[in-house]
């Protein structure tokens, strides 16, 4: 035998064996989708799955703009292409009305849909594998007491390969492990409690964890990043200098859940739809439990990226400043509580990362009318008013005025920005 057939022969065989290892990874869970006991309908139950969807803010992704709740078709932007969320309705054909508690349960715990297809991880089973049968059960048996609806979604627009079984097998293989949570033995009931909310039900380093090239990550991770396909940044829940919360007192972290504003600041972009479609609706107990998990995290140093150059506050944005922002913000930043954040010491002003600042600023914005908070106020709109220059010179007024110590911001930063915002894309 020749050398290259042999070559070619070990090449194949290697070939074999990784397609075997990537099936026994991807669809070898074991999960008997054909025999499945009826899920519990009574009020209880469903009301105990209303309560998860809104924990995990399911309608807001499953739900499109003017569309029945739940019937999916909602555009999500991603580096790699258009994903349209699916349509969670009991429909029989255009929804989930075939499907029993056992294909629900291997949807969220393994990724796969009822039809064994390997799904787009857009749908973050990554984090709701952890969810236990019996809030798995209690969802589905919410989603089946919708009003059904025959609304078709399109086909996903992905790049190729990123959309084909082969590459999310891959993908999965690279980043993705079924597993339930785990209770810490060494963890209070509560601080397990928070915990289940925070990685499994609300799944909140889906959009607070840093993503490589592939869209994968650290799912456990909670150090921040740009949340995908929308720009805006979610800050690191870990980290002092931007969304660390273990140094305030859980009162305060609760008020921010609860009502989107807190003395330190107001939750605004994806955030704010987080805090009105979900968090606001958690019961008291369960809001002293996801604010005690978040102040027992571990605190971790802040982001190493180099700062703009530090300089002088120049006369131009001190100028812009008393013209568009003191009204409301103040002469020397301090804000006025119940209505305008401060600005000085926010960490949403002196971050490093400056993606926030710059949406808000010039696309402006309202915090999320909550019970305990109905009507917020607002942040208007500079897109149109300033020019790019005019801008950065407002923000790095503010980011080095009344004891704020942070970088200045570029005009091109805003440049970028502008376009982050008009695409949909980073």
């Amino acid at each position: 035998m020749s050398a290259l057939r042999r070559l070619l022969l070990g090449l194949a065989g290697l070939a074999l064996l990784g397609a075997g290892l990537l099936w026994q990874i991807n669809f070898n869970d074991g999960v008997d989708t054909r025999s499945s006991a009826p899920v519990a309908s009574d009020a209880a139950t469903r009301a105990r799955g209303a309560y998860l969807a809104r924990a995990g803010n399911c309608l807001a992704c499953h739900t499109a703009r003017g569309g029945p709740a739940a019937a999916g078709g909602r555009p999500i932007a991603t580096p790699f292409g258009t994903v349209y969320s699916s349509n969670l309705t009991p429909d029989a054909r255009a929804g989930i009305g075939g499907w029993n508690a056992a294909t629900f349960w291997r949807a969220l715990h393994h990724g796969r849909s009822a039809d064994g297809r390997l799904l787009n991880p857009v749908f973050p089973y990554t984090h709701t594998t952890g969810l236990t049968r019996a809030d798995s059960d209690a969802l589905f048996s919410y989603f089946l007491g919708l009003p059904p609806s025959a609304t078709a979604v399109p086909a996903h627009e992905l790049r190729w390969p990123f959309g084909t079984q082969a590459a999310l097998a891959l993908w999965r293989a690279l980043y993705f492990r079924p597993g339930s949570f785990q209770p810490d033995p060494a963890r209070s009931e509560q601080l397990n409690r928070g915990a289940y909310l925070v990685q499994a039900v609300a799944h909140c380093s889906a959009c607070h964890t840093p993503r490589d090239r592939l869209g994968g990550a650290d799912w456990q991770s909670l150090s921040g990043g740009t949340v995908p396909g929308t720009g805006w940044y979610a800050p690191s829940l870990t980290a002092r200098d931007e969304g660390a919360v273990g140094h305030w007192p859980a009162e305060q972290i609760v008020q921010l859940l609860a009502t989107g504003a807190a003395p330190q600041g107001v939750a605004s972009g994806p955030m704010a739809e987080v805090v009105y479609q979900g968090t606001q609706h958690l019961s008291g107990a369960d809001l002293q439990a996801v604010a005690a998990y978040l102040q027992h995290l571990p605190p971790q140093p802040g982001r190493q990226d180099a700062p703009a150059p530090r300089q002088r506050p120049s006369a131009a944005g001190e100028r812009l400043y008393g013209q568009h922002c003191a009204a409301c913000h103040g002469e020397d930043g301090q804000g006025v509580p119940g209505a305008y954040p401060p600005l000085s010491g926010n960490r949403s002003v002196t971050m490093a990362n400056t993606q926030n600042l710059l949406q808000i600023v010039l696309f402006g914005g309202f915090g999320p009318a909550t019970a305990g908070r109905p009507q917020p106020f607002g942040m208007p709109p500079f897109a149109l008013t300033l020019s790019d220059a005019e801008i950065a010179a407002v923000l790095s007024y503010i980011r080095g005025a009344w004891g704020n110590d942070a970088g200045e911001v570029a005009p091109l930063d805003v440049v970028r920005m502008r376009h982050v915002n008009h695409s949909g894309l980073p």
